[in-house]
């Protein structure tokens, strides 16, 4: 198990925490008052991965997520990393019943939070392929020696 390749990545994890944070702020305090409920959650969800992806681009230009694998993997564990926080932030520390944490996730009545996780465990690959995928690669390992 390579322990610097997860905390590089839970380092870069934690990054999208305040992120998030924020963007739930913003959807609260700025606009929320001006539309619905709903709408204002499908706002955040889509300004939310707005977000997300600027940062994770600019993560992988700092720190480069590596080969596919390395990328896939780290989107596996963001999105296990978001789910624990979610729920046991959610319920724990912001007293929300777990009935309102599972609300978000339902689609099918136009929650779309589960298309915010999905980014986050996607992004990395996404982002390294659209970024120059194996010649980043290629060229940090030349910079490493």
């Amino acid at each position: 198990m390579n322990y610097n390749f997860y905390f590089r990545n839970f380092l870069i994890w934690l990054g999208l925490v305040p992120i998030g944070i924020l963007n739930g702020a913003a959807r609260q305090y700025l606009y929320s008052t001006y539309v619905s409920e709903l709408t204002a959650h499908q706002i955040s969800t889509f300004t939310g991965i707005s977000l997300f992806w600027g940062f994770i681009w600019l993560a992988n230009r700092k720190w480069p997520f590596g080969n596919r694998i390395r990328a896939i993997k780290t989107g596996i564990f963001w999105i296990a990393l978001t789910i624990i926080f979610e729920f046991l932030f959610g319920h724990y520390a912001m007293g929300n019943p777990w009935k309102v944490l599972f609300h978000d996730y339902n689609i099918i009545e136009g929650r779309l939070w589960i298309l915010a996780l999905l980014s986050v465990g996607s992004l990395p690959w996404i982002v390294r392929e659209l970024s120059g995928g194996e010649k980043i690669t290629s060229e940090f390992k030349q910079l490493k020696k």
